[in-house]
């Protein structure tokens, strides 16, 4: 498939505005875009532990959804040898990174919505204050503990943190995948019984607990999902695209 034509129709659907930290450098991250691309790598992150399965598929593009540089390329590449050598390779070995966060993130069919139909919510909506939290409701109301195995389990993740603030059962539920644990506020004002996000602080912890609000902290892992939804949007758009999936990331062990 033509590169450029392939790039065009994944930026309509994930357009760079959506793209929220000033530091998140989303789009050609290594290497040069081919004209034509038939075998495309997916993986949440690249880095050295899948180079080796990267170099025996040959991929024509790899995509991942975190940037390969989260950052200025001159400070990350100066400050991350290992990164510094890894960057050089694939420039010399002409294997281009191209790298779709928080575009992604906000987008139709994105990560969020991927998580809330992982979820089984239903009349999923983004607030308007904030496009890529996803707010939906359960078929039926589940007490909070019922509720977060059930959300451990649907999002393949083993364990998670669980701030039970209240009794409320659990039917309308706020998400966004990964470090979104600052958004919990509109989520409460949004009526929902229960947030999900992951990378909690302590600081953060303290502010939910006070205002006697729910939250679910899921390791960033949950993430993952990102290779299998975009298989899905890559053939959708054209079938005959060879795709491999690379999901290698596991949270940390439980001690």
């Amino acid at each position: 498939m033509d590169t450029k034509k392939l790039l065009t129709i994944l930026g309509k659907k994930f357009p760079k505005k959506y793209a929220k930290l000033y530091h998140d450098y989303i789009g050609l991250m290594v290497g040069k875009l081919p004209k034509k691309v038939d075998r495309i790598l997916l993986a949440l992150d690249f880095d050295e532990t899948i180079l080796e399965d990267t170099i025996s598929f040959k991929p024509d593009l790899i995509l991942t959804h975190h940037p390969f540089i989260y950052g200025k390329k001159k400070e990350v590449l100066e400050t991350d040898p290992k990164k510094a050598k890894l960057y050089k390779y694939l420039e010399e070995h002409n294997l281009p990174i191209y790298s779709m966060h928080t575009n992604f993130d906000t987008g139709k069919d994105g990560m969020n919505d991927a998580l809330a139909e992982a979820l089984c919510l239903h009349n999923v909506y983004a607030p308007t204050i904030n496009i890529t939290m996803r707010i939906g409701e359960l078929d039926k109301e589940m007490d909070i503990f019922t509720f977060a195995r059930y959300a451990k389990e649907k999002l393949h993740v083993n364990y998670g943190l669980l701030l039970k603030n209240n009794n409320k059962p659990i039917k309308k539920v706020g998400i966004v995948g990964g470090g979104g644990n600052g958004e919990w506020e509109i989520a409460m004002k949004e009526g929902c019984d229960i947030y999900i996000s992951g990378d909690c602080p302590h600081h953060m912890r303290r502010g939910i607990i006070r205002y006697q609000y729910n939250y679910l902290d899921l390791p960033h892992e949950i993430e993952k999902i990102f290779v299998y939804q975009m298989e899905k949007i890559l053939h959708h758009i054209d079938p005959n695209l060879e795709i491999k999936i690379i999901d290698h990331e596991k949270e940390p062990l439980v001690i």
